[in-house]
């Protein structure tokens, strides 16, 4: 005999085709009262200072339908509730940076706690995190991020010239990725990295990969963007690297 609430098999994939509807969700938050989240600032999508800008800790996991294997990370959401009576009923924007699979909705948020509390009324945050799981509606929105922000790509730590993994964020737009190429200097041939896990895309090559290389980008919806020399010569493992692009 099983004990607890029933298991709530995952609702259909958010995809891009998403109107203006608001669907049902549970919502619940962990990490510090205030916080981003986890406590290093990551998460399973490989981002890390989520607590800094842009993102700014108003951070959600996903379950299945939400975080899409990964698939998702970066995709931004309209949170809102009604009830309890600290809710104010005002869409807060978040970015799902983690994942979750507590089986206890179709659609279900673990919010950090700031963008928990940043569902209630003036003041009222600290009471609404106390209700712990709480009714949502929510609905998916395109990202934007604060002019100036720009594709950025950060070169994994076990990266080297027959091994590059790249983990790609603040993508505006559809904000999710669904395939990575690269194509180095002098070249006419794009080479699709695999998805390795949360945001990171990675290449094997027998060749050694020289820089400068250019990175395209296709988004969810179909948008491709090319950061032309994004990497450039002499990269290293462990480093960031800002475009000068960015989604529509």
């Amino acid at each position: 005999v099983s004990c607890g609430p029933p298991k709530v098999p995952p609702g259909p994939n958010i995809t891009t085709s998403y109107g203006d509807k608001w669907l049902e969700a549970k919502a619940t938050w962990y990490g510090a009262p205030k916080g981003a989240g986890p406590k290093d600032n990551g998460g399973a999508c490989g981002y890390k200072d989520v607590d800094k800008a842009p993102f700014l800790g108003m951070n959600s996991c996903g379950n299945d339908p939400i975080f899409k294997d990964g698939k998702g990370c970066g995709s931004c959401f309209e949170i809102k509730c009604s009830k309890p009576e600290a809710c104010s009923d005002k869409p807060a924007l978040i970015h799902v940076t983690d994942m979750n699979d507590e089986p206890i909705a179709a659609y279900h948020f673990d919010l950090s706690g700031l963008a928990f509390g940043a569902m209630a009324k003036d003041g009222k945050d600290e009471e609404l995190r106390k209700a712990g799981i709480i009714d949502t509606q929510f609905r998916r929105v395109k990202c934007k991020y604060p002019t100036g922000t720009k594709i950025t790509f950060h070169i994994e730590k076990a990266s080297n010239p027959n091994y590059l993994a790249l983990l790609v964020k603040y993508v505006a737009g559809d904000g999710d990725v669904v395939e990575v190429e690269i194509k180095e200097k002098g070249s006419e041939e794009w080479k699709a990295l695999k998805e390795s896990w949360g945001a990171i895309w990675r290449i094997d090559t027998p060749k050694p990969l020289k820089g400068p290389f250019s990175v395209r980008v296709t988004t969810e919806g179909g948008e491709k963007i090319i950061a032309e020399d994004a990497i450039p010569d002499g990269w290293k493992a462990d480093s960031v690297y800002k475009s000068n692009v960015q989604a529509k």
